[in-house]
């Protein structure tokens, strides 16, 4: 058993508008991200699995079939290679379930994230 408090989970500047906590476990990863209005995440896919519950605040996320506004109170699920992209609409808090954990977040390749091509 591990027990996390995101109070002390270090905050990673992922952009000037975007910063990411993380917690990886031998199979899943959880992220927590403070969004500012106006953050984009690029259209990408990944081979995991992903939830994302919004706590706060606004997303819209860019789909193959459209664009879907998610708020605080909804989840979204997304399968294992469906490609997706979010724009922030208010400011915003998210927690983000990953399964498989997200190797290319530990290994560093993630430059979608901070902003350059993944």
């Amino acid at each position: 058993m591990s027990l996390f408090d995101w109070n002390s989970i270090a905050r990673e500047a992922m952009t000037p508008l975007l910063t990411r906590q993380v917690i990886h476990t031998p199979l899943m990863t959880v992220s927590r991200l403070e969004m500012k209005a106006g953050a984009v995440v690029p259209v990408h896919s990944h081979h995991n699995e992903q939830i994302t519950t919004v706590q706060s605040g606004c997303l819209r996320f860019l789909l193959k079939d459209g664009p879907v506004l998610v708020s605080a109170g909804q989840v979204l699920t997304l399968a294992p290679h469906e490609t997706h992209g979010v724009e922030v609409l208010e400011d915003s808090v998210a927690i983000d379930l990953f399964t498989p954990r997200r190797e290319d977040w530990i290994s560093g390749d993630d430059a979608y994230l901070r902003g350059g091509k993944g």
